[in-house]
């Protein structure tokens, strides 16, 4: 897994041009089907309109898609594209849906409405950077979980959830390539008493460690 870049929320825009509506809706997706699902959804709570265009880029398959969706070939779709090409945005989904006000545009007015409201759709979103993670539980004792914390602190460390149960586990995941150098660390500090079990690995954003 390397790191990417990619949305951080569903974003929305709103542009005008000659009386035409362009509404940008963008989100931030995993897979094909759920792309898709975005698409049709904004479809749906669209459905008078005249154009749906959309885009979407996935590191599942290194999937890309677009569609002019009635729109001048080259005049919607890919402009909608670039938009994530550029950014260099991953796992993204773009529909920018076309009230028509009576007015043509051409070629260069569309490009350029389209664009526009991609890009503002993104921006409202706003991109994040997401890095692999190893995904670990812990179980120690509660006298020892009183050290924890101070131990975590130099860490890019998430803490998932806390149980206090017999034993304290905390499922927690660790940036990849610091959990040796804090494994040892938490050895030392139990005498070899705290159980690791590692999880999994994913994705998420980049988290610094604490000051």
């Amino acid at each position: 897994m390397e790191l990417y870049v990619t949305l951080g929320k569903e974003g929305e825009s709103i542009l005008e041009v000659k009386r035409s509506e362009f509404l940008g809706y963008a989100a931030h997706v995993t897979s094909e089907s759920e792309a898709r699902g975005f698409v049709d959804k904004i479809r749906k709570k669209h459905a008078d309109a005249r154009h749906n265009v959309y885009a979407y880029v996935l590191a599942e398959n290194h999937t890309v898609r677009y569609s002019d969706d009635g729109e001048p070939q080259g005049t919607a779709g890919l402009p909608v594209l670039d938009i994530l090409r550029k950014g260099g945005i991953t796992d993204a989904v773009i529909v920018v849906t076309r009230y028509f006000g009576g007015t043509l545009l051409g070629t260069g007015g569309l490009v350029h409405a389209y664009s526009a409201a991609a890009k503002a759709a993104v921006e409202d979103a706003g991109c994040i950077t997401l890095v692999p993670y190893e995904e670990y539980r812990l179980s120690l004792s509660y006298p020892l979980y009183q050290k924890i914390p101070m131990l975590f602190k130099d860490y890019p460390i998430i803490i998932d959830s806390t149980d206090f149960e017999a034993e304290v586990v905390i499922r927690m995941a660790i940036k990849n390539g610091y959990f040796e150098k804090l494994s040892g660390v938490l050895m030392e500090a139990s005498a070899g008493k705290i159980v690791i079990e590692k999880l999994g690995e994913r994705m998420d954003a980049e988290k610094l460690p604490t000051a």
